[in-house]
């Protein structure tokens, strides 16, 4: 077995409010701080957890907060995430197509703990949708990694240029343009390129933004707001434009796809606008006049996924 150099990428222990609570006091309020405290238990275990089990493999492992990491990620050969979707999301910014990704979900959604406290408070979890293991098959699945006996998966991430210029971020989920205003409307217009030719009709559109997915992102936001699931392992990209303000039921529709050869060419035409790449992970001011260019051109990322993910990539 050959020695490899890990890589653990951790969600801070702090992330959760550190109020003060009261145990004897039944309060709402108090609940929710408890179950906070004990969600950063939970992670808190999980990470000496899965510590432990690499002092017992022959490994080179290093560890770092993801609020740390501000330069790309070099001279390792796999990359861990102990958290949840969001560390996964935030590692894959500093990673090329060179190293995998383990996402390991810290601290799953309990479905009966979610309908105990139905009346009370939100108490999901994490999602984890793209995260391979938990404490209970990390050992399996890291053991599998090590031996060469798994095979990271390529998943399509989006190619950003604003004015010609490539941003340095890839989206791994999606991008989305809009007004930094929500009430205010959004002034866009954009085409289907191929070769430099387009391919599709210029559709203006007066809405609340536009958003651009791939298919790790299509069951995110996209999903929540009508767009279609799409197989994990599909390399086009999803578009749909947010709220949009038609003017007749003959409008063109503004929900598609394009391929993966295929670029989206737009005009902002705004005082002021905002690109989201993955939500809040990077925002860039955009101004009247500027263009976008989004493509599926951007190296993909490889990442060791859930096994039911790929079952469904039909």
């Amino acid at each position: 077995m050959m020695r490899k150099r890990l890589l653990l990428l951790l969600k801070p222990f702090d992330v959760y409010p550190s109020h003060q609570f009261s145990v004897a006091s039944s309060s709402s309020r108090n609940k929710v701080l408890q179950f906070l405290h004990d969600r950063m238990l939970v992670h808190r275990k999980a990470v000496h957890f899965c510590q432990n089990i690499l002092t017992k493999r022959v490994t080179e492992s290093k560890i770092v907060f993801r609020s740390d990491l501000s330069e790309p990620i070099r001279d390792v050969d796999v990359v861990i995430t102990i958290g949840g979707d969001g560390t996964l999301l935030h590692a894959s910014h500093f990673i090329d197509d060179s190293i995998p990704l383990l996402g390991l979900n810290s601290d799953p959604t309990q479905p009966e703990e979610v309908e105990k406290f139905r009346e009370e408070f939100d108490a999901t979890r994490s999602t984890g949708y793209l995260c391979a293991a938990t404490t209970n098959n990390f050992e399996q699945v890291l053991d599998s990694i090590l031996e060469d006996l798994s095979e990271p998966s390529e998943l399509a991430r989006i190619a950003v240029s604003l004015n010609s210029k490539l941003i340095s971020t890839s989206a791994l989920n999606d991008v989305l343009l809009a007004h930094p205003c929500p009430a205010t409307v959004s002034r866009l217009s954009f085409r289907i390129m191929q070769n430099e030719k387009p391919i599709s009709s210029l559709l203006h559109s007066r809405s609340s933004g536009l958003r651009v997915s791939t298919a790790a992102g299509s069951t995110a936001a996209m999903l929540s707001a009508g767009g279609l699931a799409m197989p994990i392992l599909s390399k086009e990209l999803q578009f749909m434009v947010r709220e949009p303000i038609s003017l007749s039921p003959a409008s063109p529709s503004m929900h598609g796809f394009f391929k993966s050869d295929e670029t989206m060419d737009i005009a902002w035409f705004c005082q002021e606008g905002s690109l989201y790449i993955d939500g809040s992970h990077v925002v860039r001011s955009i101004l009247h006049g500027d263009t976008i260019q989004l493509s599926a051109r951007a190296p993909t990322l490889k990442v060791y996924l859930p096994p039911h993910l790929l079952s469904r990539n039909v």
